[in-house]
């Protein structure tokens, strides 16, 4: 039982001990249970993406009225959502959805494309599926001009980089990433993810470990909210594919990235085979270094099937 766990349980108990030295019967809504460390729910992309925000508390718990809010989802590649390169849009639209409905101020879906920004954007379907919510959400953004120069104190490997500016100035970062593998780093999840929003990524792969330099900016990026798009998993030949697809019909939430990183690791199969956190350099690196816990077996795991 962690820290936050034993004061809930604790808190649980003194209202009972109230209740029964007053005869008071307390209604059930006051009696705390745990909160879910990991969110996982089976169904369909949005619907999923919905209850799995709410397992955690809801929106309104990450998303104040007023907030600016920075949603980062893979949308790199100019490839249809069959594809599992990109994001689902149906999850990217209802998180956005969600931040709108609990009074963000600013919404921005936001990646660095690996290829030709409007051909991302449109064959992603994200930009056409946020249009409902707000027209001027969905930014692919390659120039350095949108960029800033951003020291990493806790860097051990880079310790400066360029980061997008609008991120800089957000008061909520939201990690939507779709599951998927990746030729060097053996998966792309949240912590991969943040790549997007870095201005030259490519200095990550041979200036620097890899591995080490995906913790070290997620020292400075890390998510107020992550949510793992496992609807289609991309297995093999990621991250660009095309690869098997695995239709798992899986959306993974939590405040934690290691841990929902690490949980997808560990339920979904990669290249034909199981993997254990622990495996993934990145993954192990994060939880050494009190990023986030990669021990899923000790967390408390919220699953249900809609």
């Amino acid at each position: 039982m962690n820290r936050r766990e034993f004061l809930r349980y604790q808190a649980k108990g003194i209202l009972w001990i109230i209740a029964g030295g007053s005869g008071i019967m307390l209604p059930k809504r006051l009696i705390a249970e745990p909160v879910s460390d990991i969110a996982v729910v089976k169904g369909a992309p949005a619907a999923a993406t919905r209850a799995a925000v709410d397992l955690l508390g809801g929106m309104k718990q990450f998303v104040k009225a007023g907030d600016r809010v920075v949603i980062k989802p893979n949308m790199s590649f100019p490839t249809p959502p069959e594809r599992a390169s990109n994001t689902h849009p149906e999850v990217v639209r209802e998180l956005a959805a969600m931040c709108k409905g609990a009074g963000a101020a600013k919404i921005l879906v936001l990646d660095h494309t690996l290829a030709r920004e409007e051909l991302c954007l449109e064959r992603s379907g994200i930009r056409k599926a946020c249009n409902p919510i707000g027209k001027k959400m969905v930014f692919a953004l390659s120039d350095d001009r949108f960029y800033k120069t951003t020291n990493i104190p806790a860097g051990k490997s880079m310790t400066s980089t360029d980061i997008m500016k609008e991120v800089l100035k957000s008061d909520v970062l939201i990690a939507a990433p779709v599951a998927k593998s990746h030729s060097s780093t053996g998966v792309s999840l949240s912590m991969k993810g943040m790549m997007g929003l870095n201005y030259n990524r490519r200095v990550m792969h041979w200036q620097y470990d890899l591995d080490t330099s995906i913790v070290d900016l997620c020292t400075i990026l890390k998510a107020d909210l992550t949510v793992i798009d496992g609807t289609r998993v991309l297995s093999t030949n990621g991250p660009r594919g095309p690869g098997k697809v695995l239709k798992k019909d899986t959306i993974i939430a939590s405040t934690d990235m290691v841990a929902a990183d690490a949980y997808a690791v560990s339920i979904f199969e990669w290249y034909g085979k199981r993997f254990k956190p622990t495996q993934i350099g990145h993954i192990r690196d994060a939880h050494e270094r009190g990023l986030g816990r990669m021990d899923v077996e000790n967390l408390n795991v919220k699953a249900i099937d809609l």
